[in-house]
C-alpha cells in the first residue's frame, strides 16, 4: 500500500468553512470518515473548536452554496444534506452527503475516477489549509490524478504535494523499537513503567527504583534519559500524521 499526502490551500471567500476557519483559528476539522460512488459523496467531520467558532463553522456548513469538497467555482447545482450528529462544548460530528450534479467534482471523485477503488481518505483543515491523505491499495500511477487535481484547484487555490511513500500500519515500524535499545537501558524502562515512575503522581521516586536494581541513582537516571531521547527520536522521524505535518509546515 502507498499514501499520497497534499495541501490544498483555499483562496479568501470561495470557501464558506475555510473562511469560518480563517476568523477563528484555534478551531479544525478532522474527518471521520469519507465515502464516494461516481455520484454521490459523503462524509463524517469532527470540528473542535471554541462555542463561537463552531457556531460560525456549522452555519457554514449549512449554507446553500457549500457542498463538501466541491471544487466548481460557481453553482455547481449539488442536492445537499448537512446534518449535527453530536454537539459538545467544543465539538460538533456533522455529516454531510451531497448529489453530484454533472458540473461539480471533488478530491474523492478525482481519485475514484483516475486512481480506481479501493482508496481510503482522511483530511484535516485549519484556517485555509487543507490536508489530505490518500491510501492507494496498489501501484496505480499518480500523475494523471495529480495534473487532474491541480487543473481544478487552479479557480480555487493552490496545491502542494507533500509525500508519497510506502503506507505503514501505525506503530508497525516502531514494533521493535525497544529490542534497539541496550540491554540495560531495556531493563531500566521496564522497571520504571512496573513501578509507576511515569504516572501523575509517581508511585516511586528514582532513588527509591535505583535501589530496586541495585545501581548508583545517576546510572539509572542517565540509563533512563538515553532510552527515552531514542523513542522519542524514533518516534518524530515515523510520525506521518496529519498533526505533525501542520505543526512542521
Amino acid at each position: 500500500m502507498r499514501e499520497l499526502v497534499f495541501e490544498l490551500d483555499y483562496q479568501t471567500n470561495w470557501n464558506p468553512v475555510a473562511d469560518a476557519l480563517v476568523e477563528h483559528p484555534e478551531a479544525a476539522v478532522r474527518s471521520l470518515s469519507c465515502h464516494v460512488t461516481p455520484k454521490t459523496l459523503w462524509r463524517v467531520d469532527l470540528v473542535s473548536g471554541s462555542p463561537e467558532a463552531l457556531s460560525v463553522i456549522e452555519t457554514a456548513y449549512s449554507t446553500s452554496k457549500y457542498f463538501p469538497d466541491c471544487l466548481v467555482t460557481g453553482d455547481c447545482e449539488a442536492e445537499a444534506e448537512t446534518r449535527v450528529l453530536d454537539r459538545t462544548d467544543d465539538s460538533l460530528v456533522i455529516y454531510c452527503v451531497w448529489e453530484r450534479s454533472t458540473i461539480c467534482t471533488s478530491v474523492p471523485h478525482l481519485a475514484l475516477e483516475q486512481l480506481g477503488d479501493g482508496l481510503l481518505f482522511e483530511t484535516r483543515q485549519e484556517g485555509k489549509r487543507q490536508l489530505w491523505r490518500i491510501v492507494l491499495s496498489g501501484g496505480e500511477p499518480v500523475s494523471s490524478f495529480a495534473d487532474a487535481l491541480e487543473k481544478e484547484v487552479e479557480g480555487v487555490g493552490g496545491i502542494s504535494l507533500l509525500r508519497l511513500a510506502e503506507h505503514s500500519p501505525i506503530g508497525s515500524e516502531r514494533a521493535h523499537d525497544g529490542d534497539r535499545l541496550p540491554a540495560a537501558q531495556r531493563r531500566a524502562l521496564h522497571a520504571a513503567v512496573e513501578r509507576g515512575y511515569y504516572e501523575t503522581p509517581r508511585k516511586t521516586e528514582l532513588g527509591e527504583l535505583a535501589a530496586e536494581l541495585d545501581v548508583p541513582r545517576s546510572t539509572l537516571s542517565y540509563r533512563l534519559r538515553r532510552a527515552e531521547a531514542a523513542l522519542a527520536t524514533e518516534f518524530v522521524e515515523s510520525d506521518s500524521s496529519l498533526d505533525s505535518l501542520f505543526a512542521s509546515h
